[in-house]
Formats: C-alpha cells, structure tokens, sequence
C-alpha cells in the first residue's frame, strides 16, 4: 500500500463529501480531480470506489437527521385515538394495529412510502439503461453541458421563485403526486454532471416545496437510492477485493461521512437565508473551466 495513493483515496473522500450534498455535480467534480489526481488501482475498481464511498455520505445523513428519519418509538406510548379508523377483527391484523398505535411513529412510515415511491421512476431507468449511460453519456462533453445547463436553470428558477410562496414546508404536506413527481425530476441526474441534489432540488422548487424542505428531502430521498446504488457496484464488482483496496474503500468512506456532516449542516443553515444561485453560477464557472480544459487538451494532442 502506498502512502501517496492513500492520501489520494482522502482528498476523493474530501471531495465527495463536500459535493454529493451540494447541487454542484460530485461527477463533474471527480472526471475533473481525477484528472489530476488518478488513483494507481484497475479501473473496475475505481468505477466501483467512486459510487461506494458514497454510503459514507449516506452514514452522515442518517447521523444527522436519525430524530426525523427513525420511525420507531422505544417505549409504549399512549394515544389518544388511534391512527386507525376501526381495529381489524383479525387478531394478527389488530395486534399488528396496536403495535403500531403504541410503538411507531406512522407520519415517518407514510413519510418513508412516499420517498420509495418517489425512488421508482429512477430505479426502473437505472436498471434498464445503466450501461448505455454509462458508455455514451460518462464523458466531459456531456459533464461540462449539464453543469452550464443545470447552472442556468437554478438562476433562472431562483428569480422566477421570488414571485411565489411555498405551498409545502413539512414532508407531510408532500402529496403522493408530489413524491412521484420529485421522482420524475431524479431520473434526470441518471445524466452525468446533472447532479441528484441539483434535480430533485429544482424539481422540488418548481412543484411549491420551500428551499429547506427541498433539501431535506433530496437528503432523504438519496438513503434508498446511494445504498441501492452502492449494493448493485459491489455486486458487479464481486467480493474479491485485495486487503488494499479494502483499506481504501473504508478510508474514503470514513472521510465523505466525516465530510458529508459538515456539508449537510452548513447547506441546511444556508437555505434558510439564501437562495440557490450562487451554486448556478458556481456550476456555470467549473462547467467552462471542464470544457476549456478538455477541449485545450485535446487539440494540443
């Protein structure tokens, strides 16, 4: 194992961490870091790390919002009235009933249905096209467009929401349209330097979310989705992974957890005093910066 690859497999950690969260595209950020900074491991393996190290990312949403994400009470507690209409004259059913009367918190159970509904949309397409994308849409020229794309559209959605009033500020007043619908806007991000935060935040925005329940959201939203993700590379991937590449999947996923807290928290902060379009232009400037680079690259070759 090399000290200088590890050090490597730390700043991709840093980076992941910081950009998952924010609607920048962690993809355009590691096509660009990668090209100065290329891990001495098989490309299986790289393609692999670069979506896994992401269940660190995950680790610190459910660290951080575990109060709201949790649906499950530790001691009984007493209701007074029941979340069911009628109890169930099936004795199973009606235990079942009371179980949950007592013992969970069915808001975050309705809240979990209408995340996995909204998961749909990008599970079918991602199972269907993840190789075509993967082989005709993971490239610079794809990354640079969608970052100046997606950058133009957070400026133009941030001034046209300054007309506009939420109509929804909690996760319970998502309707199960609206979850579908959020779901439809994820599906976008399946194209590289889209970024999933960056579409569900937009789709959130335009379908009368506020800014910090957007947010919130897409970080619920991403649990089902980076595992799901994660799971399906490390299946494809196999389990014969050398004692170094273990080392450097675990150390980078313990630095994009580290990292993801800092990110989350800040971004959360941030949204209740500003709006998005400073990462537009951010996104606008670092797609320029990717297009200049490659295309200079290339014609010097």
């Amino acid at each position: 194992m090399s000290w200088i690859e590890l050090l490597k497999v730390i700043f991709l950690g840093i980076v992941e961490g910081i950009t998952e969260w924010l609607p920048v595209s962690s993809t355009g950020h590691m096509i660009l870091v990668d090209e100065f900074v290329h891990l001495n491991v098989s490309d299986a393996f790289l393609q692999m790390f670069l979506v896994v190290i992401q269940l660190g990312a995950i680790l610190a949403v459910v660290l951080v919002f575990w109060q709201k994400l949790w649906p499950f009470h530790r001691k009984k507690t007493g209701l007074s009235q029941s979340f069911w209409d009628r109890k169930s004259d099936n004795r199973m059913i009606a235990g079942m009933q009371e179980f949950a009367d007592h013992y969970v918190y069915m808001d975050k159970i309705i809240m979990w249905l209408k995340i996995a509904v909204s998961c749909l949309p990008a599970m079918v397409i991602g199972l269907l096209f993840n190789d075509l994308i993967e082989e005709k849409l993971n490239n610079y020229l794809v990354v640079a467009a969608m970052l100046l794309l997606y950058g133009v559209l957070f400026i133009l959605i941030e001034n046209y929401n300054k007309r506009r009033k939420p109509s929804m500020r909690s996760i319970g007043e998502i309707t199960w349209k609206t979850a579908l619908l959020i779901g439809v806007f994820q599906v976008l991000a399946v194209v590289p330097g889209t970024s999933r935060s960056g579409a569900t935040i937009i789709g959130g925005i335009l379908l009368g979310t506020s800014r910090k329940l957007a947010a919130e959201y897409t970080f619920f939203l991403a649990v089902p989705v980076m595992f799901g993700a994660s799971f399906l590379k490390i299946i494809n991937f196999g389990l014969n992974f050398t004692g170094t590449e273990i080392i450097y999947l675990l150390t980078g996923m313990a630095i994009a957890f580290l990292v993801s807290i800092v990110s989350i928290k800040f971004l959360m902060g941030y949204v209740r005093k500003h709006d998005f379009k400073v990462f537009g232009w951010y996104r606008i400037v670092l797609g320029v910066l990717i297009l200049g680079y490659f295309v200079g690259k290339n014609l010097i070759a």
